[in-house]
């Protein structure tokens, strides 16, 4: 969706991914006490706020809060997520009738921010930092000093694989893109109707983080000037791969997310699944007779020896610029991603992957049924969590993420040029920036 000029024309410049002072929804201030201190605050006062989100069981979560808060009373609405979300909140930006608190995905965050949506909450939520890998922590502060939200969820990338395909074509573990390859030409050739897995290129969340993993940055920002490189050399060399791969036939050309590809991970089409660490949880919903006989490994290395990997989806919690109410809401906040009994409701009752490092390495996190012989499985998505590039996010990731889908399941399709896809995607977001106002060098 493009944000209208009029909204445009008064957006702050990013300065090397750091917001300038001016776009602070309401002034930034050294951080002072934590979340106790802030729900403590103002303990007289009896406040409602309201409280959009798409995690399951979130109700129940909330209901928790209220009853050990009766001052502070969150009510909840569950929202749609997605391309869909970011739209019902710009719009209820601009009408001044969005809710005190919301749920936001990363790369929709430097879009609100720009348009003054959401409130800078540092001087309520200090020594929260240490808590959240550094990858996370800049996605909500977008490199200054003032805080957007708190990460609520981390989703690093990692390999998932069929232990018994792999046994059965006695195939190895790829440690390098280079062995991935090589071990899906094996197993196409030993049998020409099964796949390592399908194309990556169909999902423009999952192809921003492997050019991730790889270096690439798909904005910058230098005063009021933006550059855009999601046709940069780094993305070029991801694009080229697995447009090689698909050319080969090595990995599936079908599109993601469809009834035909949620029949290939189930019946064995596919021997493996690059995905965040969320995987099991979608897996169980995709391929329900497959429990059991996955497991899970670091994502492949450009080059030997690196552990560096991407992210595809995540999520914080922000308070928006139309909250009366920011402190009690910033106390909410912090309970529900930081402190023990939150993050224990987000984990068991909301099937998240807590961005906390201290909740990460809780024993509340219980080995997902679908990898139940991994014991180690929390310990590697934390370690995977810590390793993610930090991702750089611009004002219209919904334009990129839809003109990606258009050109790379086109290219997938015909198994056509991929670096011809890569541009288009390129100049599609370059062209919707300069309509809407932006600079871009």
């Amino acid at each position: 969706m493009k944000l209208s000029r009029a909204v445009t024309a008064a957006v702050c410049g990013l300065a090397a991914a750091a917001l300038t002072a001016g776009c602070s929804s309401n002034g930034s201030s050294n951080g002072s006490s934590g979340a106790a201190a802030s729900a403590n605050a103002n303990a007289n006062q009896k406040v409602n706020l309201t409280f959009w989100s798409w995690v399951p069981n979130m109700d129940k979560i909330v209901a928790a809060w209220n009853k050990e808060h009766p001052d502070i009373q969150v009510t909840f609405t569950k929202a749609a997520g997605g391309d869909a979300e970011l739209t019902k909140l710009l719009t209820s930006g601009k009408a001044h009738t969005m809710p005190d608190i919301a749920q936001v995905e990363y790369q929709s965050l430097p879009t609100l921010v720009s348009n003054n949506y959401l409130a800078d909450i540092s001087k309520y939520s200090g020594g929260l930092q240490s808590d959240y890998p550094a990858g996370l922590w800049s996605q909500v502060t977008l490199g200054t000093g003032a805080l957007y939200g708190v990460p609520q969820d981390a989703a690093p990338l990692a390999f998932f694989y069929r232990t018994d395909l792999f046994k059965q074509y006695g195939l190895t573990v790829p440690t390098t893109w280079a062995e991935y390859q090589a071990e899906a030409q094996k197993l196409h050739a030993a049998n020409p109707k099964a796949y390592m897995g399908d194309t990556a290129t169909t999902d423009g969340g999952l192809f921003s983080g492997l050019t991730q993993q790889a270096g690439a940055k798909w904005w910058t920002a230098s005063g009021s000037s933006w550059s855009v490189g999601i046709d940069s050399a780094a993305s070029q060399k991801v694009a080229s791969y697995w447009g090689g791969l698909v050319k080969s036939g090595a990995v599936d050309n079908k599109a993601a997310w469809t009834a035909d590809w949620s029949k290939a991970l189930d019946n064995g089409t596919y021997a493996s699944w690059i995905a965040a660490v969320w995987a099991p949880g979608t897996l169980a919903s995709e391929a329900a007779d497959t429990s059991g006989k996955w497991a899970m490994a670091e994502l492949p290395q450009w080059t030997a020896g690196e552990h560096v990997t991407g992210n595809w989806g995540g999520s914080a919690t922000s308070v928006t610029s139309d909250s009366t109410h920011p402190q009690q809401a910033a106390a909410f906040i912090a309970w529900m991603n930081h402190e023990s009994e939150g993050t224990d409701l987000l984990v068991t009752q909301g099937s998240v992957y807590p961005a906390s490092l201290t909740a990460e390495s809780s024993s509340s996190l219980a080995v997902p049924t679908f990898i139940a012989g991994q014991s180690d499985f929390y310990t590697q998505a934390k370690a995977y969590s810590q390793a993610a590039a930090a991702a750089t996010w611009g004002p219209d990731v919904n334009v990129a993420y839809s003109a990606f889908g258009d050109a790379f399941g086109a290219a997938a399709t015909n198994k056509s040029d991929f670096l011809a896809a890569l541009s288009t995607v390129q100049q599609k977001v370059v062209a919707d920036m300069k309509s809407n106002g932006f600079t871009v060098s």
